[in-house]
């Protein structure tokens, strides 16, 4: 029986070189800091104690230090390649920032996690789940007119994260969203953002370039969804998936 082959939506190379480009920016980390703070709160909550983590990220200092001050063995690295087996292995914690949701595999990314596991080990991975980023979209599409191009990628929801989790083997498995409101006073602001936090597009095929006609429209729609203090807001739905081994 021949195997599935997996759709290629991302581009590794592209991912590799957004991260690459993230990191020598000196820009905001706003995201990460609330995706380390809320993760913090959980991990003290559930008073789990690992003493072997491994976090991947953009940014991971804040959850850092944090697992260090409670003398666990913390690796931290920026990216890896989720689709291949981790070298780490009896993880009591594996934890992931803004990462699963730019891989071909997902399926594959999350058992290669579990398996990365000790036995009751814990995987935590947070992604900008579905519902994220609408003023974005709206402002792309007004600025490709009638030819709208693919530009920012498919999201995933509560239910989509359930079935990946128990599809990839966790004994226990918890999915929950909560909403970021961010408001900007310009577009480049908000791509500035997404720049600095290596969270723009890494789909295999790039999407046309935006020209000055382009840019205009997208600039007079971003203008249209001003509210009354003059800025614009944008929203993150953050979707955390909590599973164990």
């Amino acid at each position: 029986m021949s195997q599935t082959q997996v759709p290629t939506i991302f581009s590794r190379a592209r991912r590799e070189q957004r991260d690459k480009r993230a990191s020598s920016r000196s820009g905001t980390s706003w995201l990460y800091d609330a995706m380390q703070e809320d993760i913090t709160e959980r991990l003290d909550f559930m008073r789990h104690e690992a003493k072997k983590s491994l976090l991947v990220g953009h940014e991971t200092s804040l959850l850092n230090a944090s697992l260090a001050a409670s003398a666990s063995n913390v690796s931290s690295i920026r990216s890896l390649d989720e689709e291949q087996p981790l070298r780490s292995a009896e993880l009591d914690l594996f934890v992931s920032l803004a990462r699963l949701d730019s891989v071909n595999d997902l399926p594959g990314a999350l058992i290669h996690a579990r398996n990365a596991l000790a036995d009751r080990g814990l995987m935590i991975a947070q992604i900008i789940g579905a519902g994220s980023l609408t003023t974005l979209r709206q402002v792309m599409l007004a600025a490709d007119g009638e030819r709208p191009a693919a530009r920012i990628h498919p999201k995933i929801d509560d239910r989509a994260g359930t079935a990946l989790l128990q599809r990839a083997g966790f004994s226990k498995q918890v999915v929950d969203t909560h909403k970021l409101t961010v408001r900007y006073k310009s577009l480049e602001t908000l791509i500035d953002d997404l720049r600095d936090q290596a969270l723009t597009s890494v789909l295999v095929s790039p999407a046309p370039y935006v020209g000055k006609s382009g840019l205009s429209r997208a600039q007079a729609k971003f203008e249209d969804l001003r509210e009354e203090d003059g800025k614009v807001s944008e929203t993150f739905h953050i979707l955390t998936l909590t599973g164990w081994r």
